[in-house]
């Protein structure tokens, strides 16, 4: 007889948030909001000067202020033990000096720290901060990527990609050469920077916005040289953090460096515009790409030459080549990736790190090789199709690509379109469609979780992963319900504590494979050992039971052949005088994950209005359609996908942080003026699944789906204002005077 479950699994429902209620209520505590007993607060005062040096710093007046505690400066710093060792300071995920704060007078960035105003109120150490005096030395800081493209260096952690003939699409019948630039963009979540530091008996407490409570701990155990048991790091909600929130950062440090000097929990938060170069950013690129082909559309050769910025003390490298070395199939490519040294801040990994950018320029040119060959974009990228990875030759995992073009097309109703642009008018706005292809990494890291079953049959997992946003501890319960057998309503996920068991941070669209795979093993554990329990009670083990003899249904072990015969999951704790179960599972890459090559993937299909007056271009409508293996959960995947396609909008049409080169600060660092889309720039967004489960990857079938909504998805804009008006435009964001200024 086979068994077949009477309750419907929990994996792919569309589950409400589990603590949504916790977060419109307000009982959900992010950074600032957790209640420590003496907590007082500190106020940065950030230099106006993006290079030099401090050549005064008066702190009297500020110390003498009402409910001062101290100043915190470069000269009254207790110090990070790490900043005396070069070796101890370097930041394994990243190449050269992390910023040294509060170390000496060298200034390497605008809106560096120069002081920590800390006092017993918010408002008394905002008024202190006003009193401290600073003169600097300033020299004139290069900050600008375009003019200093000459001092590019070739990065420690990032390798160029040859494959056949150097510049071969020079020798292709057809071919296009084009530069392509997107702008600086700021990750601007809602939740804004904060720490809350704790020295008690040489244990540091942290209380921060991080995506990864584990490697935060590791980062603090090494910058201030502490055992792990010394350094405790707690994020349980985190409100938006896109990448921004993957490392340590000035505020973090000042918080830590001001507790120890006042001996009381230190708050330090940051003002909004100090968001803007002091914690990370999508750097400026700059990216020539040459493609050739057949005049049947065959691929021949691609060359993809990427520039981008960085700080003079830190190498940050970011997988912009990525989506060139393994998106199409082609003999001949040729992709190198400089950085140039400027006097800012490190950037950061921002959502569809590099890959964001790198298809912009990507997607953009094979748009213009298709005009160039009277060549349907779509028929083009069919041409090209890769059925295997180009980059090393493993095959694909899974890859349902085609999927995603044919029903994202029908869905569209692409085959409609027609060839020549500036076809389709409705007034005084031009309309458009352009599409586009994305393709982004997917694998799994080692990750470990524990599952504790309690007396009354609730079920609590717990991994040190985290949740920025996208419902971490929803779809780990449903992971843990369908494995362990214990109804959802019974299971809570704790996250975001460094003590919990070690798991991968939330970035790189790898979490619910790598934690999904540990809570699946160890409530899969679990349930195994429950029914080995069961069988084992005094009333069934005379019958002798195999284990396909039994089953598990809504925490409830029955027997297949007489389901009216069953042992509630207390129940069988009970028989056997236990108080629960506890038990921890860690888990590691499989060898069939090295076997092959894991990618997600999506098609891109956009509608634009351009406003031929006036330049103005609205998104009308997209169809998205992604391969993301196993959908978990159908309404927070949809979630996800919303969030991508606003992110591509913003950045095709509006983000851009504006720098005044001369003095190298941003002009716009608030909200006000630096762009992002509102409702009304959001349009109709149709969300395709294919839902087809990649079990090479992981035993769940997840691939990840966090960045690949937003990847290429730049590119269909640009493409579909080149459809509507004949304007390529190859410099992001896409505004009126550029459309205005361009000739068609």
């Amino acid at each position: 007889m086979e068994n077949q479950p009477a309750t419907p699994p929990s994996i792919g429902q569309p589950l409400s948030r589990v603590d949504g209620r916790l977060k419109v209520t307000g009982q959900a505590r992010y950074a600032a909001e957790h209640a420590v007993p003496g907590v007082v607060h500190g106020v940065l005062l950030t230099s106006t000067i993006a290079r030099g040096r401090i050549k005064s710093l008066d702190t009297t007046a500020a110390e003498k202020a009402p409910g001062v505690l101290a100043v915190l400066t470069y000269r009254n710093s207790p110090g990070v033990p790490a900043y005396q060792d070069a070796k101890a300071n370097n930041n394994p995920r990243l190449a050269g000096q992390e910023i040294r704060i509060f170390y000496d007078d060298q200034i390497h960035f605008s809106n560096q720290p120069v002081a920590l105003a800390i006092a017993d109120t918010l408002e008394r150490a905002q008024h202190a901060a006003t009193l401290v005096r600073v003169q600097y030395e300033p020299v004139s800081p290069k900050t600008d990527l375009t003019q200093h493209r000459s001092r590019a260096i070739k990065p420690q952690k990032a390798a160029d990609h040859q494959r056949g003939q150097p510049d071969a699409y020079r020798q292709a019948p057809v071919r296009i050469e084009q530069e392509y630039r997107t702008a600086v963009q700021m990750h601007n979540p809602l939740e804004p920077h904060a720490a809350i530091a704790h020295w008690e008996g040489g244990k540091l407490t942290v209380y921060n916005k991080t995506q990864a409570p584990k490697v935060a701990q590791q980062d603090l155990m090494r910058m201030f040289q502490l055992p792990e048991a010394s350094v405790q790091v707690h994020s349980p909600f985190v409100g938006g953090a896109f990448g921004g929130s993957s490392r340590i950062w000035p505020q973090e440090v000042a918080a830590i460096l001001g507790a120890k000097l006042v001996g009381r929990p230190v708050k330090v938060a940051l003002r909004r515009d100090q968001m803007f170069n002091m914690v990370g950013y999508r750097p400026y690129s700059i990216q020539k790409v040459g493609l050739g082909a057949t005049t049947d559309g065959q691929l021949v050769g691609i060359t993809h030459e990427a520039f981008g910025q960085t700080s003079r003390h830190e190498e940050f490298v970011e997988r912009i080549l990525d989506p060139t070395k393994t998106a199409y199939q082609c003999p001949n490519l040729t992709a190198t990736y400089r950085l140039v040294p400027l006097d800012l801040s490190t950037p950061a990994w921002t959502r569809g790190p590099g890959e964001a950018s790198g298809s912009f320029a990507l997607e953009s040119a094979v748009d213009e090789l298709a005009y160039a060959l009277k060549m349907d974009p779509l028929a083009l990228r069919l041409k090209n199709f890769a059925d295997m990875n180009p980059a090393d030759g493993k095959p694909w995992s899974s890859n349902e690509l085609r999927r995603c073009y044919e029903q994202g097309a029908e869905r569209f109703g692409w085959s409609k379109r027609p060839m020549p642009p500036r076809a389709t008018r409705q007034g005084d706005w031009l309309v458009g469609w352009g599409m586009s292809m994305g393709i982004y990494k997917a694998e799994r890291a080692k990750s470990a979780a524990r599952a504790q079953l309690f007396a009354d049959g609730r079920l609590l997992v717990q991994a040190a992963t985290a949740d920025a946003g996208p419902g971490t501890a929803t779809i780990m319960s449903q992971i843990a319900a369908d494995a362990s057998g214990v109804p959802v309503e019974n299971i809570r996920f704790e996250l975001g504590s460094s003590d919990l068991p070690p798991a991968p941070g939330q970035f790189g669209s790898h979490t619910a494979a790598s934690v999904g795979t540990a809570v699946h093993a160890a409530c899969t554990a679990l349930k195994e050992q429950l029914l080995s329990l069961a069988r084992s009670t005094p009333e069934w083990q005379k019958l002798r039971l195999k284990p396909a003899e039994v089953t598990v249904e809504n925490g409830t072990v029955r027997l297949v052949r007489h389901p009216d015969r069953q042992l509630a999951y207390p129940e069988i704790l009970r028989r056997h005088n236990l108080m629960g179960l506890d038990l921890t599972r860690e888990v590691e890459p499989g060898e069939e994950q090295k076997k092959s090559s894991g990618k997600s993937f999506c098609a891109n299909f956009v509608e634009v209005r351009v406003h031929e007056p006036t330049g103005t271009v609205r998104v009308s409508r997209v169809v998205s359609a992604l391969d993301v293996g196993r959908v978990l959960n159908a309404k927070t995947a949809r979630s996800q996908v919303y969030g991508s396609v606003v992110w591509g909008i913003g950045m095709a049409l509006l983000e851009q942080a504006r720098m005044d080169h001369r003095y190298g600060r941003y002009l716009n660092p608030q909200l006000a003026e630096y762009h992002l889309p509102v409702n009304a720039d959001v349009p109709d967004i149709d969300v395709l699944f294919i839902d087809e489960p990649d079990l090479r990857l992981d035993p769940i079938g997840a691939k990840g789906m966090g960045e690949i909504g937003l990847i290429g998805l730049t590119a269909a804009v640009a493409n579909a204002v080149y459809h509507a008006t004949g304007k390529r435009i190859r410099e992001l964001p896409i505004t009126p005077d550029k459309l205005l200024s361009t000739p068609a």
